[in-house]
């Protein structure tokens, strides 16, 4: 199903396993949900960090932490799917990196104040790691993108010892050395197995299958992300018939989101990514899984933000910050897959647009209370995947699924 490039260093079926066998595809090891759940935990602090602080500034930062450390974890989705943790070796490797998220996300509470340079020296080791792990398949040629991405590492832990502009300048350098990488490694050939050809056609040269359904189990961690805060917003609460129903509004709503996307778009990405090779599957993977993932997790982070708030006083008039929170992580969810859709060629298209505006006009009834808007949000969600419905059964044969 795919071409891996040889190398040296990794050549021969102990190190492969079943998995590399022509037209068998991989799965996602167990190894790899836990490297995710632990990954995931970021998003968690991310979501207590805006939680403390619904401003458009806090917002913000978050943007550029999440941006850059889901750069990494895009980078270890690539990686596993080359360099499957089948070895003891890679196992432990991979387990260093995993320590360097965690500590990652312990230092996002006090990013900004006492734990800016232990986050910086923590991404320092999860981008050391990688380098060290793809290593393995592209040699020499690897330094194409460990070093921009290394260079980004050392912008955010020189970042955790300043304040102000100079900080928030070296996080939008260590975004923009990030960009650079795939650029980079798509200018620079290597003597590959196949004859002289950029490291990034190598790179994109990744088994679909596994690639898919690895960002999907994110995505349903994520999603776990809303149940928990659902939890937390009730726990100081009475379970009464009324707060029921709130649980299940907001449930409900979180339910809406999984099936916007598990419904159709999973299956209809493999499929586009499977259809193409090379430097163009690359390039569709990170339009499909980082551009448009990256607005699609925050959106869920920003809502578990927002429910945590309106689960807690469902009969109350909700603030205008949380009430934005609540409606503006659904919308930036339905942007994200409209995009998700738009570079995957996924349709209809039209009913995520219309639904990504429908949503903000909810803000207005957390005046009333926030059940209100719990309530808005749910129907428009489900008259979204009701209307779609038709199209997308006419799209289906067209895209193969």
């Amino acid at each position: 199903m795919t071409a891996t490039p040889a190398a040296p260093a990794d050549s021969g079926a102990e190190h492969r396993g079943p998995a590399a066998q022509p037209g068998t595809p991989r799965r996602v090891t167990t190894l790899e949900l836990f490297f995710d759940l632990v990954f995931v935990f970021t998003i968690t602090q991310l979501t207590v960090l805006l939680a403390d602080d619904l401003s458009f500034a806090q917002a913000g930062r978050m943007l550029l932490i999440f941006a850059v450390l889901y750069w990494m974890y895009g980078a270890y989705a690539y990686l596993t799917n080359q360099v499957p943790p089948e070895t003891t070796a890679r196992r432990m490797i991979l387990m260093a990196g995993m320590f360097g998220f965690l500590t990652c996300a312990l230092a996002v509470p006090k990013l900004f104040t006492t734990d800016g340079v232990a986050f910086g020296l923590a991404f320092v080791l999860v981008t050391a790691v990688h380098s060290t792990l793809y290593a393995l398949i592209h040699g020499k040629y690897v330094l194409s993108f460990a070093v921009p991405n290394l260079a980004a590492a050392g912008c955010v832990t020189l970042a955790g010892a300043l304040d102000g502009a100079p900080a928030d300048l070296l996080w939008v350098a260590a975004v923009l050395l990030q960009q650079i990488a795939p650029i980079l490694s798509s200018k620079i050939t290597g003597e590959y197995a196949d004859g002289r050809a950029p490291v990034t056609e190598h790179v994109g040269e990744l088994d679909p299958a596994h690639f898919v359904e690895r960002h999907g189990l994110l995505l349903i961690i994520a999603f776990g992300e809303s149940v928990v805060a659902i939890g937390a917003g009730a726990a100081d609460t009475r379970l009464d018939w009324a707060q029921a129903c709130g649980i299940a509004l907001a449930l409900t709503l979180a339910a809406t989101l999984w099936w916007a996307y598990f419904g159709k778009d999973e299956p209809a990405a493999e499929h586009a990514l499977g259809a193409v090779t090379g430097i163009t599957r690359f390039r569709l993977g990170m339009l499909a899984y980082y551009y448009s993932f990256i607005p699609m997790l925050l959106g869920v982070a920003i809502l578990a933000a927002g429910l945590k708030k309106a689960i807690g006083h469902l009969g109350q008039a909700l603030p205008t910050a949380a009430a934005v929170a609540l409606a503006g992580g659904v919308a930036v969810f339905l942007v994200g897959d409209l995009c998700f859709r738009l570079s995957l060629r996924i349709a209809p298209m039209r009913y995520r647009a219309a639904g990504a505006v429908a949503v903000l006009a909810t803000i207005p009834l957390a005046r009333a209370a926030s059940a209100a808007q719990l309530l808005g949000l749910a129907v428009v969600m489900v008259l979204m995947l009701v209307a779609e419905e038709p199209g997308r059964r006419r799209a289906a044969p067209r895209t193969g699924v």
